[in-house]
């Protein structure tokens, strides 16, 4: 029988990054893995992935609509379905391949198999139980359904996220069930490819609880894409065949007359949920949420002494890097220091093109509250370097408080949008006002010039616009 410190269930971003943190500070530590590669379902089957399809699509509208505009010319491209996906893997396997060798680099013991809990400081691996001082769950999550949706991505109709990167071939039409992140990027993915995209979203706006202006913004670049939208729309259920399926919905505005899209893949992308089977907790005693989340503290502790649980399973945004920053954490409070958490400043991206990025709180939130507040924004339209890229279309958008110029928020669409929200990320977590990044050079040209004219025009005002 093995004794550890912690044992960490769960080798995804949140998992096997609070295995290394922990291995830092000391502490004998083993992480446990049902899949036969670690990563967890980022690397695997989610943010990696799809970012390589992100990617390799973007170059594909690259070559087709901006190619010959500058003077690159030569035979059109074709798409070789399965070579992409081939190049998709090779992404997957050097990543999960990188975190193999971290356990190794860091002494961490890697025991695969899928982990129960039989009674605090036990975990069982098949027959093997091993013992340790604390268990912390990272077990993630999975997709989830609607009622009446049956995802089967096996027979590659209806499929979920897992699905949609493995299809056989490129569908012709594909209905998104969804229109949130994982909707979006896949379904911009496959219409890159020549697929005919429909995005049926029972909300009004795409992104629900984005902020309003890039909601309005992001749908209309979509749409000018190719995506087609249906929005206010309750999907009732999908009837599928062995090569085609149908998608029934009702609109809000006309309830009782059933509408149908027919479709070659339909992708449900309604979603994830906690992923915690075959843990135990139940027996365990430990304390669950009504939205079926496992209960913690402010340190991650569950009401269970020693077992403690990060990442989706838990509340908050079922983000990577929010479960990242939950594993170093909890490895610091294990170790006896101070583990942190800045919930207020957990960035979240949209990986399409153009990105689109937020931080902290949205404008229609801080005027619901009643603060005072000043918002700032910046076209990049106004920006050299996004011109230069073909891609001016979007803005970056500053809320600062009224009063001491406080960054409160921020909402970016446009080129690197991902990468440029960390400027605000970082002055957010020391306070900064817009003043502060208004007056902080910023090279030329870049796209993040375009952050600091939205600063200056939380003030006298932008030079560029």
């Amino acid at each position: 029988m093995s004794q550890y410190d912690v044992i960490i269930i769960g080798a995804g971003p949140g998992g096997y990054v609070s295995a290394i943190r922990c291995a830092q500070l000391g502490l004998k530590t083993a992480i446990v893995e049902g899949r036969d590669t670690l990563g967890g379902t980022c690397l695997n089957v989610g943010c990696i992935p799809s970012k390589a399809l992100l990617h390799a699509t973007h170059m594909l509208h690259e070559a087709e609509h901006n190619f010959a505009a500058m003077g690159l010319k030569g035979k059109t491209q074709s798409v070789d379905w399965n070579q992409m996906k081939t190049y998709k893997e090779d992404v997957v396997g050097q990543n999960t391949s990188g975190v193999e060798f971290l356990m190794k680099k860091n002494k961490i013991t890697v025991i695969k198999g899928w982990a129960s809990i039989p009674a605090a400081g036990k975990v069982k691996v098949g027959d093997d139980v091993h013992e340790t001082k604390n268990i912390v769950i990272a077990s993630g999550s999975v997709p989830s359904s609607l009622p009446g949706v049956e995802v089967d991505n096996d027979k590659g109709i209806v499929v979920d996220s897992t699905g949609a990167l493995e299809l056989p071939k490129v569908p012709k039409k594909m209905v998104v069930i969804g229109a949130g992140v994982i909707g979006l990027e896949l379904g911009s993915v496959y219409a890159r490819l020549g697929s005919d995209v429909t995005v049926v979203e029972y909300m009004d706006a795409v992104c629900p609880g984005m902020d309003a202006d890039v909601q309005r913004t992001f749908k209309r670049i979509l749409e000018k894409q190719g995506l087609k939208f249906v929005m206010g729309a309750a999907v009732g259920g999908v009837e599928a065949s062995k090569t085609k399926a149908k998608v029934k919905y009702t609109s809000k505005k006309t309830p009782d007359t059933e509408e149908v899209l027919d479709a070659d893949v339909v992708l449900v992308a309604t979603g994830r949920k906690p992923y915690a089977d075959g843990l135990g907790l139940d027996a365990l005693g430990v304390k669950m949420t009504e939205r079926g989340q496992i209960a913690t503290d402010a340190k991650w502790a569950t009401n269970v002494p020693g077992v403690y649980a990060i990442g989706d399973v838990i509340e908050g945004p079922m983000l990577a890097h929010k479960a990242e920053d939950e594993g170093m954490a909890v490895a610091e409070v294990i170790a006896g220091k101070h583990g942190h958490v800045n919930y207020g400043v957990i960035p979240g991206v949209v990986y399409t093109t153009p990105e689109v990025a937020t931080v902290g709180a949205t404008e229609t939130a801080l005027k619901a509250e009643g603060r005072k507040i000043k918002v700032g924004k910046f076209n990049f339209m106004g920006n050299g370097r996004a011109k230069a890229v073909h891609q001016g279309e979007g803005f970056v958008k500053l809320i600062v408080d009224k009063e001491t110029d406080r960054i409160l928020g921020a909402a970016i669409i446009g080129p690197g949008a991902g990468d440029l929200i960390h400027e605000i990320c970082v002055g957010m977590e020391f306070g900064a006002s817009a003043q502060d990044i208004a007056l902080t050079c910023h090279a030329h040209p870049t796209f993040s010039e375009a952050v600091r004219e939205a600063a200056l025009a939380c003030g006298d005002g932008p030079i560029h616009s």
